[in-house]
């Protein structure tokens, strides 16, 4: 089974990162919700790195290893952008004052937060990794 996949920062591999992460999982039958839960929070991540991170330039890629170790689900998505997320500055917004207010977008890390047991942000050498576990 391969666990690996390499992409360009572009919009339209979000769907080839979707299906990837949901034919790597089939294998441990997992519920749908939960199943569904784990692709959103990596879309989420991916489409933060493609967007934001590396503004969509299609010359740069995003690197993806999945693994399962003792029923806990792991993924780490690599990149070379020279902007890193910072999470120490993230504040998880109001999402009743959201709500109230109308606004779209900017809650992205709070689902994935939210989703998944353990989120990592680091930087080693030159490349960015994020690191996402999910226990099964």
């Amino acid at each position: 089974m391969k666990n690996a996949l390499r992409i360009s920062c572009s919009r339209h591999n979000l769907k080839v990162v979707r299906d990837f992460v949901t034919d790597y999982l089939k294998a441990y039958q997992l519920p749908d919700l939960q199943l569904n839960q784990i692709v959103l929070a990596v879309d989420e991540v991916v489409a933060n790195l493609i967007i934001h991170a590396n503004s969509e330039d299609e010359s740069q890629h995003l690197d993806l290893a999945l693994d399962v170790n003792n029923k806990q689900f792991g993924i780490e998505i690599f990149d070379d952008a020279t902007s890193s997320y910072a999470p120490a500055t993230y504040h998880e917004p109001d999402l009743q004052e959201y709500i109230r207010q109308g606004r779209k977008g900017g809650v992205g890390m709070t689902l994935v937060n939210r989703i998944m047991d353990r989120v990592e942000f680091s930087t080693q050498g030159r490349r960015n990794v994020c690191r996402l576990y999910k226990q099964l």
